[in-house]
């Protein structure tokens, strides 16, 4: 099937491609607000299906929902010195709290009585806030652990921004817990991880690695931060997913306190960990191809949609019928399914708009399936189209084809990484394969320093991505400095 006529190919320019994506595919469109976007009724359903499963996973762990603050007060930021430092650039600032018409009739300006007191933050993140919270909801060990996560928008001033990659404002969910010793929270931030790289595979079927960042890369205020890195057409990395380990760091900082079995005072140890709306460019980017998006069925929020063709109004109620017959065996077998059987739309058009929003399955019945008991039943994932029986076993058949559909995403992803993942062993090696169209994930020996890890960044614009667990140590020496190392590390260039 040839190429979306409406689209730039991956090949000519893959950020136009990827913008195209993204508007056309009715995903997300630029607001008036600068570095802002609106997510469209079709993209948000997307992001629904992902709040939803991710939000069962969370709960069948023992995580409750809560909600927060949107603003924190600035004194917040100053309690954790490395917190501050790290997101004081990002920060949206309240500094008064009313308007009033402007004198000289030219609309309205800030009433400059109206200053506050203290400047409030509009959240980047809620660390702050969420432990200033806890210092009362904790007094005892019986208060622990305490497992919470808030679905909720957060802002971060970036100057240059791209939808659902890097916006200004985005949503995502942010779990924080408190627990009464170190390797609960240890284990607690490695469970996360484990469930994000879960979803990722299972859900997105984004393979991704997991592992721990580097000093350099950690979160503000982090003892460890663990992650998952995903793959994408292009060759840049992109991070996934989160856990930080933030050891006593905010307790101590909002005197967060507990007693423990003896009766003895105590710090309590933490951790916060959050998924966001940049998972809808994940998507994009790893399984799309230039006809438009590709959404793998788990997440699909249509799963199959199903076309009626017609020429006359006599043709027009037998046919439909029978779609709409068709789609309640399916939602009856559990599926997702829309019969599309808007009258103004020709079928032809209808067949490019699913393929560019890519609905796993589209089937297509007109008046001669009809008297043959036929349907035709065409892959977004292929493009392949076979006609099939309405028979008895048909809606088992569409499942399996989902299912299908679900593992060849996935081990298309898995291929391509594998395909663009390279083992280099000299600075000469590294530079090349940093050079090249597509330079992927680079396994290379670094020696441990943030000097080392600064330099190499420098001259080639690539960041270690993770310290991969799947990398079994292997000792060596780093391609920069040439001091000894004991395991490979992921580098990339990174979204």
């Amino acid at each position: 099937m040839a190429k979306n006529k409406f689209l730039t190919s991956r090949a000519e320019n893959y950020s136009d491609w990827y913008n195209e994506i993204v508007k056309k595919a009715e995903l997300a469109e630029n607001s008036e607000v600068r570095g802002c976007m609106v997510i469209k009724p079709y993209g948000y359903a997307i992001w629904e299906r992902m709040q939803r499963i991710l939000d069962d996973m969370f709960k069948a762990t023992g995580h409750q929902n809560a909600y927060f603050p949107l603003f924190i007060p600035k004194s917040f930021l100053s309690k954790e010195a490395d917190h501050v430092e790290g997101f004081a650039k990002e920060c949206a600032v309240v500094t008064h709290y009313r308007l009033k018409n402007d004198p000289n009739g030219k609309g309205v300006i800030v009433d400059p009585e109206a200053k506050l007191e203290e400047e409030l933050i509009v959240r980047p993140t809620s660390e702050t806030i969420i432990w200033s919270t806890y210092r009362n909801w904790i007094q005892s060990y019986r208060d622990l652990p305490l497992l919470i996560n808030q679905w909720a928008n957060v802002v971060r001033w970036e100057l240059r921004t791209r939808m659902f990659l890097r916006t200004a404002e985005f949503l995502w969910q942010e779990g924080h817990t408190a627990h009464a010793t170190e390797a609960e929270a240890v284990a607690e931030a490695e469970q996360m991880l484990n469930i994000y790289a879960t979803f990722a595979e299972q859900t997105l079927a984004i393979p991704v690695l997991r592992g721990v960042k580097s000093e350099r890369e950690r979160f503000a205020g982090a003892l460890n931060t663990y992650a998952i890195e995903a793959l994408m057409q292009d060759g840049k990395a992109l991070q996934a997913g989160t856990s930080h380990f933030l050891g006593q760091n905010f307790a101590k900082a909002f005197d967060v306190k507990f007693a423990n079995k003896d009766n003895q005072e105590e710090y309590v140890w933490a951790t916060s960990w959050g998924v966001s709306t940049r998972l809808m460019g994940a998507l994009i980017m790893t399984h799309s191809d230039d006809n438009g998006l590709i959404v793998p069925p788990v997440l699909a929020p249509i799963q199959v949609v199903i076309i009626p063709i017609y020429r006359k109004e006599e043709e027009k109620v037998r046919v439909v019928e029978k779609c709409h017959e068709v789609s309640a065996i399916l939602q009856g077998a559990g599926l997702r399914v829309k019969v599309d059987d808007d009258d103004t739309k020709k079928p032809g058009w209808k067949f490019s708009e699913w393929e560019l929003k890519g609905v796993p399955l589209r089937l297509a019945l007109g008046p001669r399936d009809l008297e043959n008991h036929k349907i035709e039943v065409a892959r977004r994932d292929t493009l392949t189209k076979e006609v099939m029986d309405l028979g008895v076993d048909f809606s088992k058949v569409i499942k399996g084809l989902l299912e299908e559909i679900q593992t060849t995403l996935y081990q298309k992803a898995q291929a391509f990484r594998e395909t663009h993942t390279h083992r280099v062993d000299s600075w000469e090696e590294f530079q090349a394969a940093i050079d090249a169209d597509i330079p992927g994930f680079i396994l290379a020996h670094w020696d441990g320093t943030s000097e080392t890890e600064e330099k190499i960044q420098e001259a080639t614009k690539a960041t270690i991505r993770v310290i991969p667990f799947e990398e079994n140590p292997e000792p060596g020496t780093c391609v920069f400095s040439g001091k000894p190392s004991r395991q490979r590390v992921v580098f990339a260039k990174s979204y």
